[in-house]
């Protein structure tokens, strides 16, 4: 919760178009954030890689993995 306040709502924030005047500002700035987060940051602990790009090599590798044996 604190970054996302310090990222998108504060008074800095590059996600906001002005002052926070209606809950629709907070609305626009959280989804521009979120988008933000998931398609273009780089986390560190996902390898440098965007979470979108970590989900889309983590389903891809399920999809080449061999069945699984049932049991005996």
């Amino acid at each position: 919760m604190g970054l996302f306040k310090t990222e998108a709502v504060s008074k800095s924030s590059p996600f906001l178009q002005g002052a926070i005047k209606t809950i629709d500002d907070i609305e626009f700035a959280t989804m521009e954030w979120v988008d933000w987060f998931n398609t273009r940051r780089l986390h560190s602990t996902l390898d440098y890689v965007t979470p979108d790009e970590f989900e889309a090599i983590y389903y891809s590798q399920l999809s080449i993995l061999p069945p699984e044996m049932p049991p005996a």
